[in-house]
């Protein structure tokens, strides 16, 4: 019998997402330097702009992610994580196309993202590439930084 699966938009402070954002934020902090680390912490993934959601598996949380709201219309995707025991389940495709339909029923035209350049970040990297994504400058408020890599995904052409 396949595995239960429903992905909710869920409070950052629930307990699972609290513990599915510390894990997120430490991993990311191991991986790069603190000036180019661009996870929201649970405050900034509470924000009135920001869409957090929650993937359990038979009522597990096993992923997250979040649409952001930025000017003119775009979105950018935010704490894609999957925990490790639970990567390779397809969680993390799941989350990401989730979150690309919730963008265009919310009418979004461009979703945005900022990942890491380094190979531990390849993975990831590939996955946004299988959705379309291709490497764009930096966007909002971000500024060229050697550990990161900046994508996006034209909404209306990928549909």
């Amino acid at each position: 019998m396949p595995a239960t699966i429903a992905i909710t938009r869920a409070s950052p402070a629930e307990p699972e997402a609290r513990s599915l954002i510390r894990r997120h934020l430490d991993q990311m902090a191991a991986q790069s330097p603190e000036e180019s680390c661009h996870a929201l912490d649970g405050s900034g993934l509470d924000a009135p702009d920001v869409a957090f959601f929650l993937l359990r598996r038979e009522g597990t949380a096993i992923a997250m992610g979040a649409l952001k709201t930025l000017s003119g219309g775009g979105r950018e995707l935010k704490s894609m994580h999957t925990l490790a025991e639970a990567r390779g389940s397809g969680a993390g495709r799941q989350m990401l196309e989730f979150l690309l339909h919730q963008a265009r029923a919310d009418q979004a035209t461009t979703i945005y993202l900022e990942t890491g350049s380094t190979p531990d970040f390849l993975a990831a990297r590939r996955l946004y590439e299988s959705y379309g994504f291709v490497e764009c400058p930096p966007f909002e408020g971000y500024a060229e930084d050697p550990w990161s890599l900046f994508m996006r995904l034209d909404l209306p052409a990928a549909a």
